[in-house]
């Protein structure tokens, strides 16, 4: 069975006469509506609301001055008629009498007269000193038997005062070892003698502390 080929179309003439038709039915679309009278009834307007500006200032702070009160006013002065009478009664006569003695005050006490009798110095100008020094307590220490025997050895702390005569007063310990070492210790401190310390060039009392060691041989 046999079949014609129908002839090719030509497809660009049929574009471009399609393309033609549509510009030219948006072209009348277009000049129809410009061509329209549409009434929307009144006119609109546009009402521009105002924006409210706020100015800020700035709050000064007042300053109180407080004002003294003002002065008193000062008193009237009161007149005096010319014929008053003063009542004072003045002794012009009266005369002083400069060969009467008079009671002058004591004049204070000097240094020189200072009591040092009861006080007593830790340090003075010229500290007590030990008549024939450390070996002279020695000489008079004896050591218990009590301690020896127990191996006893150390060192004994003895507190004491010299007077202004240079004798030993109030002489306590301070630290002690025990076996009849501390009164062996008071024994021979309060047997010694001193030379009394002085202060501004007089003697007074002073506090001393003297270790006594006790050593075996």
């Amino acid at each position: 069975m046999n079949y014609r080929k129908k002839p090719e179309k030509d497809l660009r003439k049929d574009y471009r006469i399609t393309l033609q038709g549509g510009l030219i039915f948006t072209l009348l679309v277009t000049i129809g509506l410009f061509n329209l009278q549409l009434d929307f009834g009144e006119g609109f307007e546009i009402i521009e609301i105002e924006q409210e500006v706020i100015d800020i200032e700035d709050i000064v702070q007042t300053e109180i001055i407080e004002t003294p009160p003002p002065p008193p006013r000062p008193p009237m002065p009161i007149e005096v008629p010319d014929d008053a009478i003063v009542d004072d009664d003045f002794d012009f006569d009266a005369m002083l009498d400069f060969d009467e003695s008079f009671d002058a005050p004591p004049p204070p006490p000097s240094d020189d007269e200072d009591d040092f009798a009861d006080e007593v110095f830790v340090v003075v100008e010229n500290m007590p000193e030990m008549v024939g020094g450390q070996a002279a307590l020695y000489e008079r220490l004896r050591y218990p038997d009590i301690a020896r025997r127990a191996g006893i050895e150390g060192r004994v702390i003895v507190q004491f005062v010299v007077d202004e005569q240079g004798n030993v007063q109030d002489a306590q310990v301070v630290r002690g070892l025990g076996g009849g070492t501390e009164e062996a210790a008071l024994d021979a401190i309060r047997a010694m003698r001193f030379t009394p310390g002085m202060q501004r060039g007089r003697p007074v009392r002073v506090q001393m502390t003297q270790p006594v060691v006790f050593r075996l041989q």
